[in-house]
């Protein structure tokens, strides 16, 4: 049987070898015996540990647990951002990315008081919200379980399913002492990524800040597979209202598709490099924009903070390198590396590996390596710095979370005062006075007149 055993695991390696040698390899034996030989005794060294521990381990062990912790070991060796995502995680990761899955639209999270799960929101037009579900209703069953003690996780994995599919769940609404018992029929739940300041009457997000001067305030939470679709649409929305200016917020947004960056750049700038991405696999390739469908040159400022990354940063810089956009906010987090998601099993698992690394349209690094300094160029400055203290960003977090909730009554009254989105404000207003013009045209005229004095000199 060991003997079986090991013939089978390395006549799988000799295959795996051989499907690994790539076509230059082949036509370059002397160059490819070397590597070949490298590869089949690292192989011939993992092989011989696996069968050690599967034989003589003292108790018995799962195989494929073994070979799940050796991926994921090989991977970290290599950056934060590339993973191993294994069966049971694929379809999660694959809704992040798609923004969509098959549930009833609540969002939900553990309630300390009575040990269940409390809707904090249920999504606008989402079979929740038509059934009654509000914010603030206690999750007391699912599927005819009690949710008291229940793993989040476990009610989630519950409330989702097929579409079309139905579901009971009982709630305890906030003034009742009873539970109702509420049946619905699972549907395809979108999740946007395209977020305004506070919800509207009508169930939308309301995207106008400022109805006097007519400024747009747009929250960008991730880079989806519909998230350019949504930003246009809402800007869509802005135009009609008469939007004169814009505040894009991308703080906490920790990236996304690349694709999803470069789609959203080009609305705003119509020719110029987006970002420019190479690897040691891979041909440098330069992004551009396109002049069909730009947006109209409209005041526009960014939020950013150190937690903005990734595509965030694609974004964020393409529009200061462009100055279509001055950028407020802090430094941002410093992730310029591009990963490709790589089926793996016939696509029940896959590998997220960084290939590449991306530059911003000036040439310079965003990436933010182990060792870099402080000093060192990587993330994206703010044209005006305003940072958060560690109490600012707890108070924000719990007045974006009370605004969030969708309610027939107005947002809760807080004293807490966002100062970097009112420092992006003034700089909005600003333009639209046009004193963002003139303080350029001041700067300029400064510099001229310093290179004539050291030409002078």
């Amino acid at each position: 049987m060991a003997f079986d055993m090991r013939w089978r695991v390395r006549t799988l390696w000799a295959l795996v070898l051989v499907l690994m040698v790539s076509p230059v390899d082949a036509q370059d034996e002397t160059k490819a015996a070397p590597k070949q030989d490298d590869y089949f005794e690292l192989m011939q060294t993992f092989v011989d540990t696996f069968e050690q521990v599967d034989r003589n381990y003292v108790k018995d062990v799962d195989r494929r647990k073994l070979l799940e912790a050796a991926l994921r070991g090989m991977i970290k060796e290599l950056d934060p951002y590339s993973s191993y995502i294994p069966p049971e995680e694929l379809a999660r990761f694959n809704q992040q990315v798609d923004q969509q899955f098959g549930g009833i639209g609540i969002q939900v999270q553990p309630d300390p008081r009575t040990s269940r799960i409390l809707v904090i929101s249920p999504l606008p037009d989402t079979p929740a919200y038509k059934a009654g579900v509000r914010a603030g209703d206690i999750v007391t069953e699912v599927e005819g379980y009690d949710t008291e003690n229940m793993p989040l996780s476990r009610a989630v994995e519950l409330m989702k399913g097929p579409p079309g599919e139905t579901v009971s769940i009982k709630v305890r609404h906030l003034s009742a002492t009873e539970d109702e018992e509420i049946v619905m029929e699972r549907a395809i739940i979108s999740v946007k990524s395209v977020l305004g300041d506070k919800w509207g009457k009508d169930g939308a997000w309301d995207f106008l800040i400022d109805d006097e001067q007519k400024i747009g305030y747009v929250r960008l939470t991730q880079f989806g597979r519909k998230s350019a679709e949504e930003l246009a649409a809402a800007i869509d929305t802005l135009q009609k209202q008469g939007m004169k200016g814009l505040i894009l917020d991308l703080r906490f947004n920790p990236g996304g598709l690349l694709s999803q960056a470069v789609e959203i750049s080009d609305m705003f700038i119509d020719s110029g490099t987006i970002v420019s991405t190479e690897g040691k696999n891979t041909e440098k390739r330069t992004f551009s924009a396109t002049k069909a469908g730009t947006l109209p040159d409209f005041p526009m400022a960014i939020l950013i903070n150190r937690f903005s990354a990734s595509a965030s940063e694609i974004l964020s810089a393409c529009l200061q390198d462009h100055k279509r956009a001055v950028v407020v906010g802090e430094r941002s987090w410093g992730k310029g590396s591009v990963q490709n998601v790589i089926e793996l099993e016939s696509g029940a698992s896959a590998l997220k590996l960084t290939t590449a690394g991306y530059l911003r349209p000036s040439g310079k690094n965003i990436h933010r390596f182990p060792d870099s300094k402080i000093t060192d160029e990587w993330g994206v400055h703010p044209d005006e710095e305003v940072k958060f203290t560690r109490k600012e960003l707890e108070d924000y977090d719990e007045y974006r979370r009370a605004r969030d909730v969708l309610t027939e009554a107005a947002p809760p009254e807080s004293e807490f005062k966002d100062r970097q989105f009112e420092t992006a404000l003034e700089r909005v207003r600003a333009m639209l006075n046009g004193e963002g013009a003139k303080e350029e045209t001041e700067k300029n005229d400064d510099a001229e007149t310093t290179e004539k004095d050291k030409a002078a000199a």
